[in-house]
């Protein structure tokens, strides 16, 4: 480019005309550092134009959906679907609603099993005046109660898995056959 050429200067109407925009859409391309300004209402004319297109081709760039792309990120979601359906069936995975109905289950059971000691334990323990007996039938009727909650049992889940898993089957728009 030669040095005439690089000094070069439009007026806002000049690149106005010459890119196909408004006045005040210059103005705001400069304000974007898009367009260069020179002095007041004058744009080096190259560096404006060059930017100018630079700052399309990156919006068209943009806009274009990658075929190859998109089709790499749905059948990687699609893939990750499929595994989390597996840990699922396999038991490794456990939506929030079931572990809450089990847990729900088990605290309950827990809560009825610890009320019911004074009920169970009162008629055993009168006339007990040894404090060591009395210490260790309260304890062993409480090591009871928290081992049954500590039982977990991942198989709890599965009925409600097998339902989850029948309705994801029938989601999923396959043919499951």
């Amino acid at each position: 480019m030669s040095t005439e050429a690089k000094g070069t200067t439009f007026t806002t109407h000049q690149i106005a005309n010459i890119l196909g925009l408004s006045p005040r859409r210059v103005q705001q391309l400069a304000e974007e550092g898009v367009l260069i300004r020179a002095s007041k209402g004058k744009y080096l004319a190259a560096e404006s134009v060059q930017n100018f297109i630079r700052s399309l081709q990156t919006k068209e760039g943009k806009a274009e959906v990658d075929f190859f792309e998109e089709r790499a990120k749905h059948e990687k979601a699609k893939r990750e679907k499929a595994e989390l359906h597996l840990a699922v069936m396999k038991g490794t995975l456990h939506r929030a609603e079931d572990v809450e109905w089990v847990m729900d289950d088990m605290i309950a059971a827990f809560r009825t099993k610890v009320l019911s000691l004074p009920s169970k334990l009162a008629p055993q323990l009168l006339g007990k005046t040894n404090q060591g007996e009395i210490l260790g039938m309260l304890t062993r009727e409480v090591s009871e109660a928290l081992t049954e909650l500590s039982d977990y049992d991942g198989f709890l889940f599965n009925n409600k898995n097998e339902n989850f898993i029948g309705e994801v089957d029938a989601d999923d728009g396959h043919d499951n056959q």
